[in-house]
C-alpha cells in the first residue's frame, strides 16, 4: 500500500520514522512518501520537503509566514493528487494537517493522524472537525482517550512511544570520554529545543546563570538539522555543545534546563530533576493566555495533573529564577525525591507498550478492512 506521511517537526520526524519501520513490517510492500526529516529519510520512501523549512513558533509568527505557509499547502495538495495514496498520516502539526485531511478528505482518501493534535489545550471545539476529517485517532497520552471520550469520538490508545524509545536506549558507557568531557564533574543537560528561532530565545538565557553553578559542567544538546557553526558563539568556559546525543546527555546528566516540548518527557523518564522553560514573542503569548485552556504547560504536568516540575514561562524565565530553581535541583534533597518519586508514577502510568508497533498493525488491519 502507498503511505503519505505529514510531519511538520523534529519529534513527529522521530515517531514518524519508527512507525514506518513498524508499517514496512506488517506490509513488506509499504511505499512511502512524506514531508519530514532525516530519520524518516533513514528509514525509506520520497521525502517532499524538510520540515525545518517549515518550523514556526508561536501563534504571530505562524500568521506572518500565512502565504508560505499557503504555497505549501498548495503544493501538498497537488503532489496527493498525483501519489493517489491508499491513507494519509498526520503526526501532530495541527495547523498544517487538519488543513490536509480536510482536502484528502474530500478527495475520498483515508486519513490517519498518530499523535493528536492538542486541542485539548486550546479551542477544544476543534474536535468537531477531527471527528469529521479523521478517520481513525491514535493518541499517547493516557488522558486523550477520556478527552474524546467526552465527545463521542473513539481513538486508539496505543501506549506512549517516548516512553518505549528510553526504555530501550542503552546508555554509552563512554560518553564522558567521547564528548572530552570532565568525568569528575557533575553534568547540568541544557535542552534549547531543535528549532532556531525557540534556541534564540532560550539559550542565552539558560547560559547565564553560569557563576553559581561552577562545579558543574554544561552540556547543550545540539541538534544536526542546524548548522554546527551556529552554536559556536554559545561555547564558552564551562560549556560544551554536543550533537544528536540527548539520551546519552539524559542517561549522564545531574540536573536540566529543558525548552517545553517533547524534551520535558524524555528527561523525566530518565529520572533527571528539570526546571521547564519557555518564552515567546509578546504577540503569541498574549493570544495563547488568552486561548489556552490547560493549567500547565508541559507534558510532566499536564500527564499527572499537578504541578511536579517547576515551569518558568514568559516573564517568569529569567536568571533570578533559573538560578533559584536550578539550586531546587542540584542542592534540596527532599525536592530532587519527591521529583523522582513523582517520576515513577509517571513512568507506571504510561508504561511500555511498543506504541509504534501496536499502531502499524491497527493501521494495516483498518486498511484492509
Amino acid at each position: 500500500m502507498k503511505y503519505y506521511l505529514i510531519a511538520g517537526e523534529r519529534s513527529g520526524d522521530f515517531h514518524a520514522a519508527n512507525l514506518m519501520k513498524q508499517l514496512g513490517q506488517q506490509d513488506p510492500q509499504a511505499d512511502f512518501r512524506f514531508w519530514g526529516g532525516d530519520m524518516m529519510q533513514a528509514v525509506g520512501g520520497t521525502m517532499v520537503h524538510h520540515y525545518q523549512e517549515m518550523a514556526i513558533m508561536g501563534f504571530w509568527e505562524a500568521a506572518t509566514s500565512l502565504l508560505k505557509f499557503r504555497g505549501y499547502l498548495k503544493e501538498c495538495q497537488r503532489d496527493l493528487l498525483e501519489y493517489k495514496p491508499d491513507v494519509v498520516i498526520l503526526v501532530d502539526y495541527a495547523g498544517f494537517n487538519m488543513r490536509v485531511a480536510k482536502f484528502a478528505k474530500e478527495q475520498g482518501v483515508k486519513v490517519f493522524y498518530y499523535i493528536s493534535p492538542k486541542i485539548w489545550a486550546w479551542n477544544q471545539g476543534r474536535v468537531h472537525k477531527v471527528k469529521a476529517l479523521v478517520d481513525r485517532m491514535f493518541v499517547i497520552l493516557p488522558f486523550e482517550e477520556a478527552f474524546y471520550q467526552r465527545f463521542e469520538y473513539k481513538v486508539d490508545y496505543i501506549g506512549n512511544p517516548t516512553a518505549d524509545a528510553v526504555a530501550e536506549h542503552p546508555a554509552a558507557p563512554d560518553f564522558h570520554q567521547r564528548n572530552n568531557l570532565d568525568p569528575q564533574k557533575k553534568i547540568i543537560a541544557v535542552l534549547p529545543g531543535s528549532r532556531k528561532q525557540e534556541i534564540e530565545e532560550m539559550l542565552y538565557e539558560m547560559l547565564a546563570i553560569l557563576p553559581p553553578f561552577l562545579d558543574y559542567q554544561f552540556v547543550v544538546a545540539g541538534v544536526d538539522n542546524l548548522d554546527p557553526a551556529y552554536y559556536a558563539h554559545f561555547e564558552r568556559n564551562n560549556v560544551r555543545i554536543i550533537f544528536n546525543q540527548t539520551y546519552d546527555l539524559l542517561a549522564h546528566a545531574t540536573a536540566a534546563l529543558v525548552t517545553s516540548g517533547t524534551a520535558t518527557l524524555e528527561t523525566a523518564l530518565f529520572g533527571v530533576p528539570q526546571v521547564v522553560c519557555y518564552r515567546t514573542s509578546a504577540v503569541s503569548y498574549a493570544i495563547s493566555k488568552a486561548v489556552i485552556k490547560v493549567r500547565y504547560i508541559s507534558l510532566v504536568n499536564l500527564i499527572a495533573d499537578r504541578e511536579v516540575v517547576k515551569e518558568l514561562i514568559q516573564s517568569d524565565f529569567n536568571s533570578r529564577n533559573l538560578v533559584q530553581e536550578l539550586k531546587k535541583i542540584t542542592e534540596d534533597e527532599a525536592n530532587i525525591t519527591r521529583m523522582k518519586a513523582d517520576y515513577a508514577e509517571l513512568r507506571e502510568k504510561l508504561g511500555q507498550q511498543n506504541a509504534a508497533e501496536k499502531a502499524a498493525k491497527l493501521m494495516v488491519g483498518y486498511l484492509k478492512k
